[in-house]
């Protein structure tokens, strides 16, 4: 069974429902979507804490600017392991690449707090 979404804003859980919910399909889009939200953060972050234009990173990159703004894009899917090392050296930095476990959903009536028997 997938583990349930759960956001702080009851607009936001109101919307996953409606529109994801347990749609095995619409769970798998909206993960990889957050994915590439995730990567094209990343590379904005890393760029203008070094103070850099998308021209200016291309530059040290050896690409175009056009290529930083699509990386740029949450929209954008062709992300590769060797742009990103190619940019992690640029503004040295490196890649670092981690598998991480599923959260498992709490079991029902476990608030984490333990009681006294008796």
């Amino acid at each position: 069974m997938a583990v349930k979404k759960r956001f702080h804003s009851e607009a936001l859980q109101h919307t996953y429902d409606r529109f994801i919910g347990n749609d095995p399909e619409q769970v798998a889009a909206y993960e990889q979507d957050l994915i590439g939200i995730e990567v094209a953060k990343r590379i904005y972050d890393l760029r203008t804490k070094a103070g850099l234009t998308q021209r200016a990173l291309a530059k040290k990159v050896g690409t175009t600017a056009s290529v930083i703004c699509r990386l740029e894009d949450a929209d954008y899917e062709g992300h590769s392991l060797s742009m990103m090392k190619r940019i992690a050296a640029a503004l040295d930095k490196r890649v670092e690449i981690r598998f991480v476990g599923i959260r498992k959903p709490a079991r029902a009536g476990s608030s984490g707090v333990k009681r006294k028997a008796g």
